[in-house]
């Protein structure tokens, strides 16, 4: 091929005088990584051009041609014929390429009054916004998972933490219960986020609009977006959109980082609180008698790759003057790379979960050590009339009284709580022990088992 025939065969080639170089082709093309969203451009762009016909724009033959011939190119790529070339730089031109062959020059008038700037944005955001969909699914399978969990143990006694020191007997269901509450917060978010993904940039063209009578709203109405965007410079030049759903990935991802990290603690055998299904695990190459819990780290490392996705996002940004710059191309991988991990994290986690397998004992064993019921000693003595300061030294005296004995202060008889406050009598013997410690916290996010089976069925219904 001449140089001429390779600069005619650019869309953009009567500027230049001479082809884009072979390393330049390779260095700028996106095709690689944006034709997937090539169902997403073929919907806009038919969208797009029943527009262009109701408005007088184009015919109605030019309409029929072009509606078969994106119809051909979908199929072409459902079935794996569509042959992609780096030579024609993104998704956008290989699409418009081959529609032209197809339907030839009603394919060329496809491009009226728009321009790559807002076909881009376009297509981006509905992609965008079915993946935030799938991840809401995700989330909510988890939820339910989670809540299947924490009922079965809305009665299992654990030790409470607090700087990863025994603080207070809880239930291992309501444990659960507050991962459930910050997936809420993440569904919470990316719906939120949904709405801002939601609008429509297509019809801002380049960055100024276009001069033909152009009808937004229908494209807006027949893609299913909820508005236009207003500002056709900020509607090229957005990306907020994207940042903001990598922050929300970011906070999702972080708290199943938690999750797994609690999982992987409680799996070993310094704890034995768990043991995670051998299909989750991997063993060791070397040492015949190991069992990892790969699913949970790989979950637990591909959460900086999606804080490392969103910082990637805010610096691509940051010193971009308005409106479109070639620099938004390096939006798509990162983003596309967070959809990726947040949504097969999310699928995992949600079929790991039902296969834990909870040791009872030994989370309850664990909670009889350091001292778990100290604070219900404390309350108790504030309920006899005690100052809460004088009842906190009591029981702080007593704690060391007890690990001097090499006891738990559960063990110790009432003559020896005695020696701290005279007001302690023998019914303070009740408070001391893990059941009457969780039976006590009956309040609204207590983890007394009685309020989280009924905070298990409240969650029920808001995901119903």
């Amino acid at each position: 091929m001449s140089a001429n025939d390779r600069i005619k065969n650019q869309p953009w080639s009567g500027r230049f005088s001479e082809p884009a170089t072979e390393l330049t082709q390779r260095f700028t093309a996106s095709v690689a990584f944006d034709r997937r969203l090539a169902e997403f451009d073929v919907e806009a762009s038919a969208a797009h051009a029943r527009m262009l016909h109701a408005t007088g724009i184009i015919g109605k033959s030019d309409l029929a041609a072009i509606e078969k011939g994106l119809g051909q190119v979908r199929g072409e790529i459902r079935d794996g014929r569509f042959e992609w070339s780096a030579a024609h730089e993104d998704v956008h031109f290989n699409i418009e390429r081959r529609l032209t062959e197809i339907a030839g020059e009603p394919g060329k008038r496809l491009h009226t009054a728009r321009s790559r700037n807002d076909q881009v944005a376009t297509d981006v955001r509905l992609y965008l916004r079915a993946a935030i969909d799938q991840a809401l699914g995700h989330i909510k399978a988890l939820q339910r998972a989670l809540l299947d969990l924490a009922e079965e143990h809305a009665e299992t006694v654990m030790p409470g933490y607090t700087h990863l020191q025994v603080a207070q007997p809880v239930t291992f269901g309501h444990h659960l219960l507050a991962y459930f509450e910050m997936l809420a917060r993440d569904a919470q978010r990316l719906a939120d986020c949904r709405k801002r993904v939601n609008r429509l940039p297509l019809g801002a063209a380049a960055l100024a609009g276009t001069s033909f009578p152009i009808d937004r709203l229908m494209v807006a109405k027949e893609l299913g977006f909820e508005g236009v965007c207003e500002n056709s410079i900020d509607a090229v030049s957005d990306r907020d959109f994207a940042i903001e759903f990598c922050g929300c990935a970011a906070l999702a991802m972080m708290h199943l980082s938690r999750f797994c990290e609690e999982l992987i603690l409680w799996m070993n055998p310094r704890f034995g609180f768990v043991t995670l299904a051998d299909r989750f695990c991997t063993g060791s190459s070397i040492m015949p008698q190991k069992k990892n819990p790969d699913v949970a780290e790989l979950i637990r490392g591909k959460t900086g790759r999606v804080n490392g996705h969103l910082v990637a996002l805010l610096t691509v940004m940051k010193a971009q003057p308005l409106a479109y710059n070639r620099d938004n191309q390096e939006d798509k991988e990162p983003l596309f790379d967070t959809v990726d991990t947040l949504t097969m994290s999310l699928a995992v986690f949600g079929e790991m979960l039902p296969g834990i397998e909870v040791d009872r004992n030994a989370m309850a064993s664990a909670a009889r050590q350091g001292h778990p019921t100290a604070t219900d000693l404390a309350e108790y003595l504030v309920r006899k009339g005690v100052a809460f300061r004088e009842a906190h030294e009591a029981v702080a005296q007593a704690v060391r009284y007890a690990e001097s004995r090499g006891c738990g202060l559960a063990d110790l008889k009432v003559s020896e709580l005695q020696r701290f406050s005279p007001a302690i009598g023998k019914d303070a013997l009740a408070v001391l022990t893990l059941e009457g410690s969780l039976k006590s916290r009956t309040h609204i996010g207590g983890t007394a088992p009685v309020r989280v089976k009924a905070a298990i069925a409240k969650a029920r219904k808001l995901i119903a």
